[in-house]
């Protein structure tokens, strides 16, 4: 992806599509407007995937609770989210392997009777789910999930084990922006739409500011989609101030624990919260994610940050299931993002549908697309594409349930060994690499080959390669450091230290590639360690000054 070539199209062409957004619901859809044949923008405020869509839970899932209250409820529209989201599980896996794979999820019960209701739930799930490639799940003694799981609780009764998907969000929006582009979109981040002009009272251009250099071009369109999830209401406002509210915003949060928290590549399903809620112990990488909770949040000028109060929560929630309670000092960072809810006449945020809604205003000819989770992201996009063809007058059939995203396609993952073999890497790096860039680590492999320093680790206990930075700013639009180290690697995600410990070894090769002054080189660096020292007082993590970071 070329920044600035895509830039000077936007300032050039005329386009069928405007996407406003590039999460997983804004990349998914340039993707499928673009394989239809569509010319196609794709614009952000920010990066890729840089608010919601990067900070899930990072399971790809129908939705064990929803099941739950389908039944409990007799909710239909709850049940079809459920097959919904099943059907797609399998599709989110098959067309980029590299990113996504099934996840083993073990609950552990109390009692006879609890463990008898789970494994009928969850048999339930499995029937709804079909015959797709997942294992079933099954009831096991209190043994066998020691067996599996060796740090959960003793005076567990039993536990039940089923499946799921796993993926990495902020690099699966990614290859979906990065495979839009491929099939030909003009792809742009850092890209904010400021205003509309408009003739007759309907949207004709967009006005959008370069977020790093200042500069503003009209972008002309026939249909513009809003894709900015809980920011969507903003978009919809500036189009027509008289559209009334509809994103009820919340926030969820995640806490992050050494993998010896649970010493298993097992995951953990607490069923039952003091307030009603699921909460996930999920392995990812040599980490274990704690999440997440579900508050109403007003805030969506601020970013949402992980606070005392929430870390206590999570942590006594957990506190029942393991043999030994973490302990805060063992956090090692943290994470908050916001939920896209439909306003609805439910009570509270736990109980809002998570369905999407493709929204068109008569007025001003806006296209929305509303609410939604990750695993649905491809019908969400395909709704809305489907309904941006009916305003165009050309309806062209989705193509994107079999087509791979870039990286996916003729992956093996046993093929780290060839990359071994043939550069002489670590096999800790040739697997990581494997999984990050799927078939593109050919291009890695040559970048390494004009400059072979490039394959220097970056950190000796960790897989990072300088080569890989070269790659994503040449290759997938890398602009900031947080660009690199929150989103094309999850860094930030998973460890404030060794994110502080990187970043000027980042910088200075980002500097090299896009010609950062020293100045501005260190300003990048202290604006980030500033940004980490925040994250950890906000959460309540330090109180004294010599526990804070410095990069």
């Amino acid at each position: 992806m070329k920044r600035t070539t895509n830039w000077e199209r936007l300032k050039q062409e005329t386009f069928d599509i405007c996407i406003i957004g590039a999460g997983a619901s804004g990349a998914g859809a340039a993707f499928d407007a673009a394989l239809r044949g569509y010319r196609v923008a794709l614009v952000d405020r920010g990066d890729f995937a840089s608010e919601t869509s990067s900070r899930s839970t990072k399971l790809i899932h129908g939705g064990v609770r929803y099941l739950e209250q389908a039944i409990k409820k007799l909710d239909l529209a709850q049940l079809k989210q459920v097959r919904h989201g099943l059907a797609e599980r399998r599709t989110v896996i098959r067309n980029a392997p590299h990113l996504a794979h099934p996840l083993a999820i073990l609950t552990p019960v109390f009692s006879w009777f609890e463990g008898m209701y789970m494994t009928i739930g969850l048999t339930l799930y499995d029937l709804i789910s079909g015959h797709d490639a997942f294992p079933k799940g099954k009831w096991l003694s209190r043994g066998q999930a020691l067996e599996k799981s060796p740090k959960l609780t003793q005076k567990m009764h039993s536990a039940v084990l089923y499946y799921d998907g796993q993926f990495n969000d902020s690099r699966y929006a990614l290859a979906l922006a990065h495979s839009a582009d491929e099939a030909g979109a003009a792809v742009v981040n850092y890209a904010a739409v400021t205003d509309f002009g408009r003739q007759a009272g309907r949207i004709t251009n967009a006005l959008v500011k370069d977020q790093l250099t200042g500069e503003t071009v009209r972008v002309k369109a026939s249909v513009f989609l809003n894709c900015t999830g809980p920011y969507s209401d903003a978009i919809r406002l500036l189009a027509n101030p008289e559209l009334d509210q509809r994103i009820r915003p919340s926030k969820g949060v995640h806490i992050v624990l050494p993998r010896e928290t649970l010493d298993s590549a097992y995951a953990v399903l607490i069923p039952k919260t003091a307030d009603g809620r699921v909460i996930f112990a999920i392995p990812f990488g040599d980490k274990v994610f704690v999440g997440t909770t579900d508050n109403d949040y007003d805030s969506l000028l601020r970013e949402p940050l992980l606070e005392p109060d929430e870390v206590d929560y999570l942590l006594e929630t957990v506190r029942p299931y393991l043999a030994k309670m973490p302990e805060r000092s063992q956090i090692q960072a943290g994470f908050g993002g916001i939920r896209p809810l439909i306003v609805s006449s439910r009570a509270d945020t736990k109980t809002l549908l998570r369905d999407h809604e493709v929204e068109y205003d008569d007025t001003s000819g806006l296209l929305s697309l509303l609410g939604g989770k990750w695993t649905t992201y491809r019908l969400m996009a395909q709704d809305a594409i489907d309904r941006a063809g009916e305003l165009l007058n050309k309806t062209v059939p989705s193509r994107t349930e079999t087509a791979y995203l870039v990286g996916g396609e003729s992956y093996r993952f046993d093929d780290w060994q060839q990359l071994q073999a043939t550069f002489n890497l670590p096999a800790d790096v040739c697997q990581h690499l494997m999984r990050t860039y799927g078939n593109r680590v050919a291009q890695l492999g040559e970048l390494i080959k004009e400059q072979p320093s490039l394959a220097q680790k970056l950190a000796e206990s960790h897989p990072y390669l300088a080569a890989e930075v070269v790659y994503q700013v040449r290759e997938e639009m890398a602009m900031t450091l947080r660009d690199v180290l929150a989103r094309r690697w999850r860094v930030e995600l998973s460890d404030w230290q060794l994110t502080a410990r990187l970043a000027p070894r980042v910088a200075q090769l980002m500097a090299d590639e896009l010609g950062w002054s020293p100045s501005h080189r260190t300003e990048q660096i202290q604006a980030y360690q500033h940004l980490l020292n925040t994250f950890i007082q906000e959460a309540g993590l330090s109180t004294e000054p010599s526990e804070m970071l410095s990069a």
